[in-house]
């Protein structure tokens, strides 16, 4: 798997995540609190851990695809604790009431993310949720966003980016984009209307996945697995396999054999397969 593309692509889309984080803490704690986009890996960031706090990003309407945040379990933690003020001394472990803090503090950034986004592609929604690990699709793009009052006390979250929204990005023309963008996210003017242009996309790479069924797990059942278990789903065997793009269902279809190799026969595409009308 190639390396993730570094930054500028969503760069200002970060820049507006990292703003809208610090507005919302500083709201909570009454205190300023400095954020910014780091394009290389901190030396400070713990390497990764089962205990880590995962969210996704679902974006929809102007702009489509997903973003996923890793958060450190000493980042969360320290998040958690920033929106709440609490001042008990951190611990190793994120208490469930914490959780409900950092989701509760993304999705108050995320509002202020949707408004800085409107201006330039209309309404858009961001929708963050906890997820059980890293997303099922590779990074495009990886990012730091640091958040803290002091070095002592920075939190860090490792920002991954879908190829379906950083093809957003690379969609827009350099030329087309207000001259202020980079300094002032929510001062941006709208950009005239222009036709689209496949052409400018047609070199990024997307991730296509059959998904056959899916079953909710206990931590004590996962745990218990062995060789050999088999683990029921919640699909028949006659029902159709998902398509998914990026993480996005696109189609269904039904599993073939061609030469030796597992096939998919396309029977369902677009919107009515995926429950749109």
């Amino acid at each position: 798997m190639s390396s993730p593309a570094a930054v500028p692509d969503g760069q200002w889309m970060l820049r507006s995540w990292a703003e809208s984080l610090g507005k919302v803490l500083a709201q909570m704690g009454g205190s300023p609190v400095n954020t910014a986009v780091l394009s290389e890996t901190p030396s400070e960031l713990p390497s990764s851990d089962p205990r880590d706090l995962w969210i996704l990003g679902s974006c929809s309407g102007g702009i489509r695809g997903e973003m996923s945040f890793r958060l450190p379990v000493v980042s969360a933690i320290r998040l958690a604790q920033l929106f709440t003020g609490e001042t008990s001394p951190a611990v190793d472990k994120i208490s469930a009431e914490q959780q409900e803090a950092v989701i509760e503090l993304m999705r108050q950034a995320a509002g202020l993310v949707n408004s800085d986004l409107k201006p330039r592609w209309g309404d858009v929604q961001i929708r963050p949720e906890i997820t059980a690990g890293p997303p099922s699709w590779p990074s495009a793009v990886t990012a730091w966003i640091q958040s803290g009052q002091d070095r002592a006390n920075n939190a860090f979250l490792e920002v991954h980016l879908s190829a379906a929204l950083v093809a957003v990005f690379r969609a827009e023309k350099p030329e087309e984009r207000p001259a202020d963008a980079a300094t002032s996210p929510s001062t941006v003017a709208v950009p005239e209307a222009r036709p689209a242009s496949l052409d400018l996309l047609m070199d990024v790479e997307l991730v296509l996945t059959l998904r056959f069924g899916s079953r909710d797990l206990t931590l004590a059942a996962i745990l218990d697995l062995t060789p050999g278990a088999v683990i029921d789903l919640d699909r028949q065997v006659e029902e159709p396999v998902d398509v998914l793009l990026d993480g996005r269902l696109v189609a269904r279809g039904e599993v073939v054999v061609t030469n030796g190799n597992y096939g998919l026969r396309v029977t369902e595409l677009g919107p009515t397969c995926c429950g749109v009308k």
